[in-house]
C-alpha cells in the first residue's frame, strides 16, 4: 500500500512536471540540479503559455532526450487524447523513444510501495492490440503517438505536439550543406503540415551549426508569424559548470581540448562557429623560438566590464616575422591587470609596447611603467601610449592576411591561452562577433610591422 507522503508526492506529480520526474527517476532529477529544474519549468511554462515553438539547446549528456520522453510520458497522463509526433536522426532512435514512452505507460508494480505511471495517472492506459513501438494509442484515442525521421514516414498523422529531438549525428553530417538543407526541408515539408491548429513545436537539440534546425528556427519562424521561446544552457558560462555532478570542469577541459574549437563551443556552450565565415582560415605555428631582433608587445585595454584586456608580447626575426610569446586575456579589473601586464613586459624583456588610449589607456600605460621599474628595476622597455581612430572592423580584415601568414603561434597555444585561442578561431568576417577584443589587438602586432609611421599613434613616450 502507498503511503500518505507518496500520496502526496503523486499528487504534486500530477500538476507539476518536476515533481513527476522527481517521483519517478529521482536518481537523476535532483531538486539540487537547478538546471534540471528551470528545464521542466520551462517545458511547462511552454505547454500552458501561447508560444508556438520552443528552442532548447543543451551540452550532450544532460538529460535531453530523457527530459523530452518524460514530457511526453507528462503530457499523456495529463491529457490522454493528444496526439504527439516525436522525430530523431533515424528511426532506431526515434524507435527507441517511442518505445520507452509505451514500456512507462505499460509499467506493471512489482512492490506496493513502489511508485509506477498508473499510479500516477490512472486514465492513461495503452489500448490493447495497438502498441507497436513505433505507433501506439492510448484507450479511448486513436493513434496517439507517432515515432519518426527524415527518412520515415508522418502520412496520416495530425499532431498536437511536435518534438525533434537531435538530428544531427556527428561532425560530418553538422558540417555537410546538403544534410542541414534536408533537415529543414523535412522539418517544413513534412512535420509542419502535420501539426493541428494550436499546436506546438519543441525542439531540443545540442548545436553544431549555425544553419542546423535550431538555428534556422530561430532565424527564420519568428518571421513566419511563430512565436518561438529559446532556453539555451551553456556547459560552462562565468567560470561556473552548469552541473559539476554531471561533468566537472576537469572532465569539461579533458572533452573539449580533444576536438576542433567550432565542436566544442557549438556542443558544450551553444556557439555555433560559421566555419565559411570564419575570417582566420589558419594559423602558423613554432616549436621553437628562432633568435629575436627586437620583443614588441601591442595593448588594448578592455572598453567596458564585458569586454577582454588583451595585451600580446612577440618576438621580431631577423626577416620580419613575428612569433607570440606571450598573451594576457582577461577580464579583470584594472587594479589586477596592470601589474600582470608589467610583470609580463618585464619577463619578456620587451623593447617597445604600444598602448591604445581610447579607454584609460593613458593611465594604464603610466602605472604599468612605475610598476615595472619600482617591481623590476628595469627601463628596458619603452612604452607609448596611442589614440586609435581607425575604423576596427577594416582594420581587422585588411590586416587577417598578415596575421595569418606571418604571424607563429606556440604549437600548445590552445593550451596556454584557451580563451584567447577560441577568439582568434571563432572571428567572423561579417557580423555576430560579440567580442573583438583578441584579432583587434593583434590586428595592432601586424600593423607595428606594416606601417613605418602611423598618424594615429603620438609619438609621446611614458618614459
Amino acid at each position: 500500500m502507498i503511503s500518505i507522503a507518496k500520496r502526496a508526492k503523486i499528487e504534486l506529480a500530477k500538476r507539476d512536471f518536476f515533481d513527476y520526474c522527481n517521483l519517478t527517476a529521482g536518481d537523476f532529477y535532483k531538486r539540487d540540479r537547478q538546471f534540471l529544474v528551470d528545464l521542466a519549468s520551462d517545458l511547462q511554462s511552454f505547454s500552458e503559455s501561447d508560444d508556438d515553438v520552443l528552442v532548447i539547446n543543451m551540452p550532450p549528456r544532460f538529460g535531453k532526450s530523457r527530459t523530452a520522453g518524460k514530457f511526453v510520458e507528462w503530457l499523456l497522463g495529463s491529457n490522454p487524447r493528444l496526439k504527439i509526433m516525436t522525430g530523431s536522426y533515424n528511426e532506431t532512435l526515434s524507435t527507441m523513444f517511442s518505445k520507452n514512452v509505451r514500456n512507462t505507460i505499460q509499467e506493471i508494480k512489482a512492490q506496493a510501495e513502489t511508485v509506477v505511471y498508473s499510479d500516477i495517472f490512472p486514465s492513461t492506459r495503452i489500448k490493447h492490440g495497438d502498441g507497436a513501438m513505433n505507433l501506439w494509442s492510448l484507450e479511448g484515442g486513436y493513434n496517439n503517438y507517432l515515432a519518426t525521421s527524415p527518412t520515415g514516414t508522418a502520412t496520416g498523422f495530425g499532431a498536437d505536439y511536435i518534438i525533434i529531438d537531435d538530428l544531427i549525428k556527428n561532425a560530418e553530417e553538422a558540417y555537410n550543406d546538403r544534410i542541414l538543407e534536408s533537415h529543414w526541408e523535412w522539418f517544413t515539408n513534412t512535420m509542419l503540415s502535420r501539426l493541428e491548429t494550436g499546436g506546438k513545436i519543441i525542439i531540443i537539440m545540442t548545436r553544431w551549426n549555425s544553419n542546423d534546425l535550431a538555428g534556422k528556427a530561430l532565424d527564420e519562424l519568428p518571421s513566419l508569424g511563430y512565436s518561438v521561446k529559446h532556453v539555451s544552457m551553456k556547459a560552462l558560462e562565468n567560470d561556473k559548470m552548469l552541473c559539476e555532478e554531471i561533468l566537472s570542469k576537469k572532465e569539461y577541459g579533458q572533452k573539449t581540448k580533444t576536438m576542433g574549437i567550432e565542436i566544442a563551443e557549438a556542443n558544450y556552450n551553444q556557439n555555433p562557429i560559421d566555419i565559411k565565415g570564419k575570417l582566420y582560415t589558419s594559423f602558423k605555428t613554432y616549436q621553437t623560438k628562432p633568435k629575436f631582433k627586437r620583443i614588441i608587445n601591442y595593448t588594448d585595454t578592455a572598453d567596458t566590464g564585458s569586454d577582454f584586456l588583451c595585451s600580446i608580447c612577440a618576438g621580431e626575426t631577423f626577416d620580419g616575422e613575428l612569433y607570440v610569446t606571450d598573451v594576457l586575456f582577461t577580464k579583470e579589473g584594472m587594479e589586477i591587470t596592470e601589474p600582470l601586464t608589467a610583470e609580463m613586459l618585464a619577463n619578456n624583456e620587451v623593447n617597445e609596447a604600444e598602448i591604445e588610449s581610447n579607454n584609460g589607456g593613458r593611465g594604464f600605460a603610466r602605472s604599468v611603467e612605475r610598476i615595472i621599474w619600482e617591481k623590476f628595476k628595469t627601463r628596458k622597455t619603452n612604452i607609448k601610449w596611442f589614440h586609435q581612430s581607425k575604423n576596427k572592423q577594416a582594420r581587422i580584415i585588411s590586416n587577417s592576411t598578415y596575421v595569418m601568414n606571418h604571424i607563429y603561434f606556440p604549437e600548445n597555444w590552445k593550451d596556454r591561452w584557451p580563451e584567447y585561442y577560441k577568439a582568434m578561431n571563432s572571428y567572423q568576417k561579417e557580423g555576430k562577433n560579440k567580442h573583438d577584443d583578441a584579432p583587434d589587438a593583434t590586428t595592432g602586432l601586424a600593423e607595428k610591422m606594416t606601417s613605418k609611421t602611423r598618424a594615429s599613434i603620438s609619438s609621446i613616450s611614458a618614459w
